[in-house]
């Protein structure tokens, strides 16, 4: 009886150890040997929560704890550049991405959250903007190898007109899915800089849920800060 019952506590305290919140199934084609690493941003440092050494098995999990939707990053073996980075947006339970070798980033397939798919919805709308922009920045540097006044003029007034129409995006974008925590993420990130009645527009639309989330609270943070500075100057 005594037996019984210690391999029944042993049992309970199994099933109730803790569960990682957040599970990434990944699979890497291609990938024979190296080491994958799971980050994610804490205190504006890039910080590893969990890694794997690869040897011969390109279908692996990485696992982290998740108080709320937030944005992590895949990276292969030491890179330090984000851009080398896959970058997805996690909710609790499982994502899964799919890649190659070859093409990490670009092949990256990403299965998940809802935050996910609306993120990458914002990414496919915006891309022609991105793109137009690195246009009118090749096309200043040639003018400017030039001394092409005038040309230098209309590509700085197309830009700033760019730069107005990503900035009305991102605010229209952001309100109109201001239940989902890709909202405040992009005023921080992609809109940072812009006037402050376009963050507080943003900040004021987001329903309770994610205005207690991570990066609803971050913006919060971030605009009483400008505003607190504002009353200082």
């Amino acid at each position: 009886m005594k037996r019984l019952s210690l391999l029944t506590l042993l049992i309970l305290t199994v099933s109730c150890a803790k569960q990682p919140a957040l599970t990434v199934k990944t699979n890497i084609k291609g990938l024979k040997k190296g080491t994958v690493y799971l980050k994610k941003v804490k205190d504006t440092a890039l910080i590893t929560v969990d890694s794997i050494q690869i040897n011969g098995n390109a279908e692996f999990e990485l696992h982290s704890d998740l108080e709320s939707p937030e944005v992590f990053y895949l990276f292969l073996n030491k890179n330090t550049n984000e851009d080398d980075a896959i970058a997805f947006f996690a909710d609790k339970g499982i994502t899964e991405i799919n890649t190659t070798l070859k093409n990490f980033v670009f092949d990256a397939k990403i299965k998940g959250s809802v935050q996910q798919a609306k993120w990458e919805e914002y990414q496919k709308m915006i891309s022609k903007l991105n793109s137009r922009n690195l246009d009118l920045i090749k096309e200043k540097f040639e003018a400017q190898m030039e001394s092409d006044t005038s040309k230098i003029s209309a590509i700085d007034n197309e830009y700033n007109g760019l730069l107005k129409r990503k900035y009305l995006f991102t605010v229209n974008f952001a309100i109109n899915n201001k239940d989902s925590e890709v909202s405040p993420y992009l005023a921080l990130t992609e809109i940072y800089n812009a006037r402050i009645n376009f963050l507080d527009t943003i900040n004021n639309s987001l329903t309770p849920k994610v205005k207690a989330s991570k990066y609803g609270k971050q913006l919060q943070d971030f605009i009483d800060e400008i505003k607190e500075a504002d009353k200082n100057n």
